[in-house]
């Protein structure tokens, strides 16, 4: 059952890379008390999420702060080393958005928002969303529902929304 308003996000843990290899990150730790943007899409690197929807939310990082929000996350099924990588490549951390990942896809499943495409290596991805959290509680979600696009998970469809 995928999340919606009004639920609490499920405790999970993403991961990072630090100087010493990968950490984790507690889903918990980045909500409690803060009111945060969450975004997920399909995969590092891919053409929709390295095109549009990771630098809307680099674009309108700083508008959304100043509107409130904590942080901007993104989270995709990825490795961590892969996450830093498209991190680096892109400068997302240096534009305001926290890159972390959902390695096997366990805080994406438990979130209802996985979808598969074995044919392309794509098993237990998180679909494309763009989430306000409060303390742990989804405000709002959106959801794309077509493929390929970044209309209603943009930075600025939720910046519009605050």
């Amino acid at each position: 059952m995928t999340i919606k308003s009004g639920d609490t996000l499920p405790s999970g843990t993403l991961m990072k890379l630090g100087e010493a290899g990968p950490e984790p990150v507690a889903l918990d730790s980045l909500t409690k008390g803060r009111k945060i943007v969450l975004f997920g899409l399909p995969g590092a690197f891919t053409a929709t999420c390295s095109a549009a929807h990771l630098p809307s939310f680099m674009r309108t990082a700083d508008a959304l702060k100043a509107k409130g929000i904590d942080e901007v996350i993104c989270m995709s099924v990825n490795d961590p080393w892969v996450m830093d990588a498209w991190d680096k490549s892109t400068g997302a951390t240096e534009a305001g958005v926290t890159m972390l990942s959902d390695p096997d896809g366990t805080l994406t499943v438990a979130m209802g928002l996985d979808f598969s495409a074995p044919p392309v290596g794509f098993v237990n991805r998180t679909r494309r969303f763009a989430a306000i959290v409060t303390d742990g509680v989804v405000d709002l979600l959106n959801e794309e529902e077509e493929r390929g696009v970044c209309n209603f998970t943009a930075g600025e469809t939720i910046l519009d929304a605050l």
